[in-house]
């Protein structure tokens, strides 16, 4: 098994990577055979089994605490703390309820149609939706301006989504997030350089994600924490996963149900 990157030298050596050190010589630095690997097979190895717990898991709950970086009025990004609970039940259900600094924003998917509701405002959007998470979450951003940077977890298989057109893959170091031992792994897509640690137990299930946008304009970052994890829950039924509108609730764009919760 390949030596993992000890977070400590990665911080005091964050140029090593471009440039060689003073106890290492250019001839050695640039040998092929002496570079580690783009991909790494041990990093994809724990991605692997953590997409597998989370593939054959029929439903699962969880809570998350993030910082989303979103941009101002002045043109500069500002960074938002939210916190989130999600409820998945396998092939077509799905609940996010969103709070935090920016205003409350709950989404539902039931699967038929996709629902969006901002409480603080009153208003909501609802579209019709295809009858698989998979599928509908392959064209939520493009059909509602939705975007969530954990989405690739939610999918059947994870480890598809997450590894396609994928350039580089190491595995970063050990770490502990909140007394649990974890592996902290970084990848580098089309688009998006993203980190994800790892549990270490059997259960191998994501405790955080980073996510750095590099298609967007300032390179906007989230990260996120994840929380109380459920395998097995046993109260979601249908109707938890139903949007039902409130008394004197207004029907709007989605993008404009976004933009009145600053979350786009």
């Amino acid at each position: 098994m390949k030596r993992p990157i000890r977070p400590l030298v990665l911080l005091a050596c964050s140029l090593s990577v471009l440039l060689p050190s003073a106890g290492i010589s250019a001839a050695a630095a640039a040998t092929p055979e002496k570079a580690p690997p783009a991909i790494g097979k041990d990093a994809l190895d724990l991605l692997r089994r953590m997409s597998a717990t989370l593939g054959a898991a029929k439903a699962f709950t969880y809570k998350s605490k993030s910082a989303i970086e979103v941009p101002a009025a002045t043109g500069q990004f500002i960074t938002l703390f939210s916190t989130g609970e999600v409820a998945l039940k396998r092939p077509d259900k799905l609940r996010a309820l969103l709070g935090g600094d920016a205003p409350d924003f709950d989404f539902y998917y039931d699967g038929a149609t996709v629902s969006a509701f901002a409480p603080g405002t009153g208003v909501y959007s609802t579209k019709p939706a295809p009858p698989t998470i998979d599928a509908m979450l392959t064209g939520l951003q493009e059909e509602t301006g939705i975007r969530f940077a954990s989405a690739p977890l939610l999918f059947s298989d994870p480890y598809a989504i997450l590894t396609r057109g994928l350039l580089s893959a190491v595995v970063v170091g050990p770490s502990t997030i909140d007394g649990a031992a974890c592996t902290h792994l970084a990848f580098r897509s089309p688009g998006v350089n993203w980190e994800i640690w790892i549990e270490s137990g059997p259960r191998a299930l994501p405790r955080r994600m980073a996510v750095t946008f590099t298609d967007r304009p300032n390179f906007p970052r989230t990260l996120i924490d994840f929380s109380s994890w459920n395998l097995h829950p046993w109260c979601l039924g249908a109707g938890a996963f139903v949007f039902h509108k409130p008394a004197g609730a207004q029907e709007i764009p989605f993008v404009s149900v976004l933009k009145s919760t600053g979350r786009r």
